[in-house]
């Protein structure tokens, strides 16, 4: 039915006003009942989850984890939805726009305004009465027919962008373990970045090969309009699916404590990785944008370096961002009397960080650079800031978020196999894009790793590499990229495609960790040496420690020593007594707490020694005080930048980068400046010493040296 002036018209003859109204009500009661059992069901499939994650953990089952537990549930879940389901079918009805419309395919309107008229016999007396309802634009139709709680099962791609994955992301930063990342930082960039556009480019390359040949020979995708699937669509899948996504990976590394080295080479280009791919395919669709008109793939150098510019200065607007905003949450936590009321401070610090995303999506930029940087920077500076309330606080609650809003994404992608109604299957499409991308992940590690080893003094080994290639998974930020848009057809190949290679990365893969783990003979059980301390490790020791300085004591005031064990304290020349304890695997001493600069790559080390001396005075209570560190025509603005808690300081904090809480109270556990300590050095069984240094302790201080 055309439209008049852009608004359609019905005239339901003999329908009451009151009626009409009676009808809208039941249809936005029976819209909130469905909306409410849609939130059900994945809440049941979440605690479903959760019971069977404990399960697995408590019988010690690693051969499915907790994401693809998800995805299998929703799967099982969207079969019963698509093939169980008796709500009614959706009342609807087609009309035409008319010729002279302004509105056309490729530009069809934002809103529908529907006129609905009506007679209304009130007291005998006819009148004509008009409505005018909103209608808004959501998509192709592709399967009227559906019910409505299929389609009620198929959430907004926006949600995804701006709800579910922030928090996913903004966790990754916060809990990064910054001292191994900063290690292998070059090594981490190179995989991030130029690994990143090597399979971007090798995927793009593989599947445009493969299109010209189904273009060409393919009935059905002429039927199905793909005959102008070209080179930028090739690159677009190439960048989504390069993001890779390892969290399965990575929780298997973490619950059998992996060599460090490897968890921060894989965690760290995840991280990075999933934030330049994302950017990367934005830059990719303003090639297309730019590039001159007409359907040939022939290159347009001029658009090309117009993308590279718009990617550096997207991804450097959303460092810049995501750094701004975590530094000015550590100046408001730092200068403000905010931590007294630990509740407010743990709701600026999620305010200020949520922020972070919308104010860098607001300008155009990536949200989701800004939020992976914005956590670095909270972990590194504020969280320095917050009282200890707040600190338990906010990990806590990320890691809560994170975790709820990572299973709930795996959950909607098995759900989404049967109740997405925009699906393009092709089997030969799907099964030359895997090939691609095991191609273009090979060619990312090896040559790469083989580049970096002839720089690095600790060496990629052949066995981490082949993890590294195994640990490809692609998972959250490779279905949100490919199901922000499935409006045209091969945006449509694309989801399809992308949301199957999750579903097979994801259960085979991660199933597979542990055998390949042990194939590959990578060390298991290996404790962190910077950073795993053991609480009761370190309690045992202060408490002998204690106890050996009662010894000392009964030992110079002449108490008999008769039956003691002489071995246990030693008296030096010096008057001072020392003391040499042997620690077994399974009560270690806690590792040393610092890094050798030799560790660090240049570029780390010249900034983490900026960032002793300045940033850090700055933005956190740390020593030494900006009157020690800026020139002294400064002193007065130096002044005014430093805290009485700085001044008030007696020695310096710690000027190491550790990234994790001291375990005890830091009055009873002090790290000294001396590394004299030969300590387990991560390999599982290795002894190492502890030196205790009676004569220096206080009472209520226990130094451990």
């Amino acid at each position: 039915m055309a439209a008049d002036g852009g608004a359609a018209t019905l005239s339901p003859a003999g329908i009451s006003n009151s009626r009409l109204d009676e009808n809208i009500e039941n249809k936005v009661k029976e819209s909130h009942r469905i909306d409410s059992l849609n939130l059900l069901i994945f809440l049941i499939l979440l605690t479903m989850t959760v019971l069977t994650i404990w399960l697995f953990k408590h019988r010690r089952l690693r051969f499915v984890h907790e994401t693809g537990l998800g995805i299998l549930y929703g799967l099982i879940v969207g079969v019963i939805i698509r093939y169980t389901s008796t709500t009614e079918q959706k009342l609807w009805q087609n009309f035409t726009l008319p010729e002279e419309s302004p509105f056309n395919f490729s530009h069809p309107p934002d809103n529908i305004h529907l006129e609905v008229s009506l007679f209304s016999d009130v007291a005998n007396n006819t009148q004509l009465i008009t409505q005018e309802y909103l209608y808004s634009f959501k998509g192709l139709v592709y399967n009227a027919e559906s019910t409505e709680i299929e389609d009620k099962a198929t959430f907004d791609p926006e949600i995804f962008f701006n709800v579910l994955l922030p928090p996913i992301i903004f966790h990754a930063g916060y809990s990064m373990k910054r001292r191994h990342f900063f290690r292998n930082f070059g090594a981490i960039v190179t995989f991030a970045f130029l690994g990143t556009a090597v399979s971007c480019m090798i995927v793009g390359g593989i599947l445009y090969g493969f299109t010209r040949l189904m273009v060409t020979y393919s009935s059905l995708w002429k039927q199905w309009g793909l005959t102008n699937f070209g080179l930028t669509d090739c690159l677009f899948f190439g960048a989504l699916i390069s993001a890779t996504d390892p969290v399965t990976i990575l929780a298997i590394f973490h619950d059998l404590n992996v060599d460090v080295d490897l968890y921060a080479l894989v965690f760290g280009e995840s991280v990075l990785n999933d934030a330049v791919a994302i950017v990367l395919a934005g830059a990719v669709e303003k090639y297309s944008d730019v590039r001159a008109t007409g359907i040939s793939d022939a290159v347009d150098y001029k658009a090309v370096l117009e993308s590279l510019g718009n990617f550096l200065g997207i991804f450097c607007g959303a460092f810049a961002i995501g750094s701004f905003m975590g530094c000015i949450t550590a100046l408001l936590t730092k200068y403000t009397q905010i931590r007294d009321y630990p509740l407010l401070e743990t709701t600026l610090f999620f305010l200020m960080s949520y922020s972070t995303f919308l104010t860098a999506e607001s300008l155009s930029l990536t949200g989701i650079v800004a939020v992976l940087f914005c956590g670095i920077c909270q972990a590194h500076y504020t969280y320095n800031n917050l009282s200890q309330e707040s600190k338990v606080r906010t990990k806590q609650l990320f890691e809560l978020l994170n975790f709820l809003a990572e299973n709930f994404v795996f959950i909607y992608i098995g759900v989404a196999i049967f109740t997405f109604n925009r699906h393009r299957w092709d089997p030969g499409f799907i099964f030359a894009a895997l090939l691609a991308i095991i191609v273009g992940r090979g060619l990312n590690v090896y040559p790469l790793s083989f580049l970096l080893n002839l720089g690095r003094k600790n060496k990629i080994p052949m066995n981490f590499q082949h993890m590294m290639m195994f640990s490809g998974l692609r998972g959250a930020i490779a279905f949100a990229l490919a199901i922000r848009n499935t409006l045209t057809p091969a945006r449509e190949l694309m989801f399809t495609t992308t949301l199957l290679i999750v579903i097979l990365t994801v259960i085979l893969c991660g199933g597979f960790t542990t055998q390949m783990l042990q194939w590959l003979r990578i060390r298991v059980g290996v404790e962190d040496e910077s950073e795993a301390q053991n609480f009761q490790a370190v309690r045992s020791a202060i408490n002998k420690q204690k106890r050996y300085q009662t010894m000392s004591d009964a030992q110079s005031n002449g108490a008999s020593n008769q039956g003691g064990d002489t071995g246990d304290a030693i008296a030096t020349a010096s008057g001072q007594s020392n003391l040499n304890m042997t620690t077994s695997p399974t009560d270690a001493a806690p590792p040393p707490m610092r890094i050798q600069e030799s560790e660090k790559a240049w570029l780390v080390m010249k900034w983490y020694k900026f960032d002793q001396k300045f940033m850090k005075p700055l933005l956190t209570h740390a020593r030494p005080p900006l009157t020690e560190t800026l020139p002294a025509c400064c002193g007065r603005f130096a002044m005014f930048l430093t805290t009485e808690q700085q001044l008030a300081q007696a020695e310096p904090g710690r000027s190491d980068d550790s990234d994790e809480d001291m375990i005890i109270d830091e009055n009873e556990l002090t790290y000294g400046a001396d590394n004299n300590s030969e300590i387990l050095d991560g390999e599982t069984g290795r002894k190492g010493t502890l030196e205790l240094n009676l004569d220096d302790i206080q009472p209520g201080v226990n130094t451990i040296t």
